[in-house]
């Protein structure tokens, strides 16, 4: 059993390792700006909040859930600012800014050439952009707290399920940015990122769409995410957060292994 069991220790830690390094090189680079790139990710969803979940919910008033609780619009909006806000930070670095690393800058040509494999880079940059996403869903988390929009022991667990979020998200960027062939390509991508920002029962419960529309939403990720973070928010979790844990972890594991695959076609060709 020893004999099986020890190679496959070293050669986890062996990964794990040279990944730490691809994570620590951009650790290195972005260290005298980190702090401007967190501030201005936090800017967005933090205005939506205050525009649109205090100051339209004003308006609004207290909303029904689809299991009948009742909460405020902003308790309802908050969630999915968190999700959103996870999903835009690990999808900037793992789309444009990966992107220009592999096609233009040819920064992991040199990465290849030491003992670093395509999917120890992949899983680098991965846990580098994990590192933004869990400071804006710490930070985002402390004023929904401070806002009395959610309890402290919900927000302690909302925190790893937004860190989930952001891991899957950042895997499919990863996957995406693969196949992208030029900086216009980068808009549609865009385009498609603003319409599940707006269609994943952000602003409204997705039972209020027609009922195809519906069935639609609930199987993108961002609406898998909203979902999932809202229950625990809220504190309605049940059999359905762990189809969305399953779900998101799903699309991590898929998310890293055609990126590492892609990597490596492109890499050593």
């Amino acid at each position: 059993m020893v004999a099986l069991v020890l190679p496959r220790l070293v050669a986890a830690q062996a990964v794990a390792r040279r990944s730490a390094s691809v994570a620590g090189r951009n650790v290195a680079a972005f260290k005298p700006v980190y702090w401007v790139l967190v501030a201005a990710g936090l800017v967005e969803p933090m205005l939506y909040l205050f525009s649109i979940g205090v100051g339209v919910g004003n308006l609004i008033g207290d909303l029904t859930l689809p299991g009948g609780q009742v909460v405020a619009y902003a308790t309802f909006v908050a969630p999915a600012m968190l999700a959103a806000s996870a999903m835009a930070g690990a999808l900037a670095e793992t789309t444009f800014t990966f992107f220009g690393k592999i096609k233009y800058l040819k920064l992991y040509d040199g990465m290849i050439a030491t003992p670093i494999r395509p999917f120890e880079i992949a899983l680098g940059e991965l846990g580098w952009a994990m590192l933004r996403g869990t400071v804006y869903s710490a930070a985002f988390l402390v004023v929904m707290v401070a806002m009395d929009l959610t309890t402290v022991p919900r927000a302690l667990v909302a925190l790893p399920a937004a860190v989930l979020v952001g891991f899957a998200f950042g895997a499919l960027g990863l996957a995406v940015s693969t196949f992208l062939r030029s900086w216009q390509d980068l808009d549609l991508l865009g385009s498609a990122q603003f319409a599940l920002f707006l269609f994943s029962g952000t602003f409204v419960p997705a039972q209020a769409y027609p009922t195809v529309l519906h069935w639609l939403v609930e199987v993108t990720p961002l609406y898998r995410a909203v979902h999932l973070i809202r229950d625990i928010s809220i504190g309605t979790t049940g059999w359905g957060s762990l189809l969305d844990v399953a779900y998101l972890v799903a699309v991590t594991a898929v998310g890293l292994l055609v990126a590492s695959r892609r990597m490596g076609a492109v890499l050593y060709r």
